[in-house]
């Protein structure tokens, strides 16, 4: 039996390697799977070592008071590794954990995946000669990155966005409507303020006071779908328990594809949620927040001409970004404004993120690429071993 040990840190990462387990195992039923598993993973199947919610944590000095913990789990994870020694691993996201793994790995002769490329091209090149000497093969989700790795000594492919082939509303725009008591002909606007609770608490704040400004100005309504990792319960707390908002503001537990396709427009959070909002074609607003501390020692290494990936896939601003400062109830509100009051805007957004789907998308789907990687490498160390 072919033991292979997979390891997400992030929400987006735990529901791409999901798919990626349920590929493989539908070409060989005989797998075991085990390592650091989110909610997407465990019910795949895989036997959670540790719990990728005890690592969703961002922000440089943000991370400072949890690392006792992460540490913690970082020495249950290579225990568990050199106690069953899997034949290959797949890692994902969360470069600063994944990659110290991967040391540990590539010492042990275990081959090493890495689905999902940390994103060096933007900070953090010191990581390329280590990426070098412990990676097998880098899976790239983003079409800039393979020529990039490539050039930097990493073994690299570009297999496609795994949303492209999934990403879909599960129900019709009445029936989201209905469901949700929204009345008809009146601007519907998503909630995106993070997937993890702290970067929704920073958020929340300027959202709530951006909602009450565009309830005033244009009569909106808001859905603001609650991730697995936060939960609705967290957002009703905040919302309607610690701040008082005047705004419409409905919490759904998930739905955030519906409420991307069927909102007239999103503020979303920088990250994943951005890129499903593109292939969605829903106009955004995108903004985020972390401490001063992280955000002056990231201003000196991040060196990228936009924080948004929607917006760096075009090579050019097609969304407005509002990071740290910027990011004000009253900016967002601005932002928003300029959308709602300007349906020809908003086409013309829509127009330039389809772009953007067009150059994620692969003529394969990105799992079954990723799939076909792992089978090569199989192959090559089963040949090695014989």
């Amino acid at each position: 039996m072919l033991k292979v040990l997979i390891s997400a840190g992030e929400a987006s990462g735990d529901s791409y390697a999901a798919l990626l387990v349920d590929r493989l195992r539908e070409q060989n039923p005989e797998l075991d799977f085990f390592g650091c598993a989110g909610p997407h993973l465990r019910r795949s199947g895989v036997r959670a070592t540790i719990r990728s919610e005890s690592l969703a944590v961002v922000g440089i000095f943000e991370v400072i008071g949890h690392l006792p913990r992460i540490w913690r789990e970082y020495r249950k994870l290579l225990a568990a590794v050199d106690r069953e020694r899997p034949d290959l691993a797949i890692l994902t996201d969360s470069p600063d954990f994944h990659l110290r793994v991967a040391r540990h790995l590539h010492r042990a002769g275990i081959p090493v995946v890495y689905l999902v490329a940390p994103q060096v091209w933007a900070w953090r090149k010191d990581r390329l000669p280590l990426m070098r000497r412990v990676l097998t093969r880098l899976l790239c989700i983003f079409p800039f990155e393979e020529r990039f790795f490539n050039d930097n000594g990493v073994p690299a492919v570009y297999i496609g966005h795994p949303l492209t082939r999934r990403i879909k509303p599960s129900t019709t725009r009445a029936a989201f409507f209905e469901a949700n008591r929204i009345p008809p002909n009146t601007p519907v606007i998503a909630l995106l303020p993070g997937s993890r609770r702290g970067e929704a608490r920073r958020h929340l704040p300027a959202l709530l006071d951006a909602a009450e400004r565009l309830t005033r100005d244009y009569g909106a309504v808001f859905v603001l779908p609650a991730s697995a990792t936060t939960g609705a319960e967290f957002f009703n707390g905040l919302i309607f328990g610690e701040r008082k908002t005047a705004a419409s503001i409905q919490v759904l537990e998930g739905q955030a594809w519906d409420a991307l396709a069927y909102s007239d427009l999103a503020l979303a959070a920088s990250g994943t949620v951005t890129v499903e909002a593109a292939l969605l074609g829903a106009p955004m607003v995108t903004f985020y927040r972390v401490t001063w501390g992280s955000w002056i020692v990231g201003k000196l290494l991040v060196r990228v001409p936009f924080y948004c990936m929607v917006n760096l896939i075009a090579g050019r601003k097609i969304v407005p970004e509002l990071m740290q400062g910027e990011m004000t109830g009253e900016r967002i509100a601005a932002e928003a404004g300029r959308l709602l009051s300007d349906p020809l805007r908003r086409e013309e957004m829509r127009r330039d993120l389809a772009e953007v789907r067009a150059a994620l998308s692969g003529s394969e789907d990105p799992i079954s690429r990723a799939a076909e990687e792992i089978w090569k490498l199989e192959g090559e160390r089963a040949s090695a071993e014989a």
